[in-house]
């Protein structure tokens, strides 16, 4: 939230950067977390070691990103290419992990909590920066929000505790051929298949908006940097809420089908944000905020559990590999429709925010339909790391 979300994109502008140098360095982060996303997995599902993958991805956000204002600006978006790659990396294992700290019966409650806790350290983010911007600059914001990004990511690494269970010959090389495998069951299983078209429609749409949206609220909304802080602020907390309420629906009423209102949600954030931008009273982008923020909190709650649902447990690293690369693929895309779009005189980056609307409706319309009981491929229960049954 704080470097992607916030304080990287508009410094990066005011420094003579375009948007399209921003969607250059993200796509070119997007490419290496597509490459390596699912050997990530594989090797975690293969060892039963997740957390040392997660550690490593750690420091090399965390140094990456305490060096972004240490140079030019085409050094700074290298180091921003080498920060993201590291964060969804890291992100890879992170949400593998969710059935070893939870269990069937709570596994949205737990994932909603997760993400609401993740919006506790956006709120962070925006206070450091009010705090430590105005004072000492980017560089010191940046170092300040690398070292708060270490800190809270050490519990993770001291308290979560792993059953090893290495599968024979758990190789990097035998991790790269299972991949075919992995592949191979999402293309068989419609109900994967489904998802994970429809999760490339609305992660587009979702991380290209928070890459972009601090530059649209800034400079085509028109919000001073005060209340473009306060607008973030609504936002987050939004997401805060959203995903608790979301994680409690989940267990109620089925993963798919909170993912589908949050994406309605997210149709009706933009349908505003387009207005917002085009004359509408400045207020509307707090609106944009509250209805955005709390799609995006219900969104990740919901989509991480339909993966568990859907994926066979001996395959759930690599399948929330593929995930992440659908992810990436997304973000290879979305900076590039916005760069074009908004470079057209006559739409501009309102018709690159509509141009988002219709990727979120075709989202909604690929999900309408989407069942998230588990596959018929899926193993028998087994014993997660914590004793418990996951299914």
């Amino acid at each position: 939230m704080g470097v992607a979300g916030r304080y990287f994109a508009p410094w990066i502008v005011a420094r003579g950067g375009t948007d399209a140098a921003i969607g250059v360095a993200a796509a070119a982060a997007g490419a290496v977390v597509a490459v390596l996303a699912p050997w990530l997995g594989s090797v975690g599902d293969r060892t039963g070691r997740r957390v040392p993958l997660l550690a490593a991805t750690t420091v090399v956000t965390v140094v990456a990103t305490a060096l972004l204002a240490a140079g030019s600006v085409l050094w700074s978006l290298v180091l921003y290419a080498v920060a993201s790659a590291g964060f969804h990396l890291g992100s890879v294992v992170y949400d593998a992990l969710l059935p070893t700290v939870s269990t069937e019966a709570d596994r949205g409650r737990v994932s909603g909590l997760g993400v609401a806790v993740g919006y506790v350290g956006s709120l962070l983010a925006l206070g450091i920066g009010s705090a430590v911007l105005p004072r000492y600059g980017h560089s010191a914001l940046f170092v300040a929000l690398a070292a708060a990004f270490l800190v809270f990511a050490l519990p993770a690494f001291v308290a979560i505790r792993e059953a090893p269970h290495p599968a024979p010959g758990g190789s990097p090389r035998s991790a790269f051929s299972a991949l075919a495998d992995a592949w191979g069951v999402a293309i068989r299983e419609r109900g994967i298949r489904r998802f994970l078209l429809g999760r490339f429609l609305y992660v587009d749409a979702i991380n290209t908006f928070f890459l972009f949206n601090a530059v649209y609220v800034r400079y085509q909304v028109g919000l001073d940097d005060r209340a473009t802080d306060l607008a973030a602020a609504v936002g987050v907390a939004a997401a805060l809420v959203g995903a608790a309420l979301a994680g409690a629906a989940v267990d109620r009423f089925g993963a798919a089908a909170v993912l589908r209102v949050a994406i309605g949600a997210l149709v009706a954030a933009v349908a505003l944000g387009v207005a917002a931008g085009l004359g509408a009273p400045q207020q509307t982008a707090y609106a944009v905020a509250l209805l955005g923020g709390a799609g995006v909190g219900a969104a990740w709650t919901s989509d991480r559990v339909v993966m568990t649902r859907l994926a066979p447990p001996e395959r759930l690293g690599e399948l929330f590999g593929l995930y992440a690369t659908v992810g990436r693929f997304a973000v290879l895309l979305g900076p590039v429709v916005w760069a074009y779009v908004s470079g057209i005189p006559s739409l501009g980056r309102p018709g690159a925010l509509g141009a988002l609307g219709v990727l979120l409706a075709g989202a909604f319309g690929v999900l309408w339909r989407l069942d998230d009981e588990p596959s018929g491929q899926r193993s028998p229960a087994a014993p997660a790391a914590d004793g418990t049954m996951s299914s």
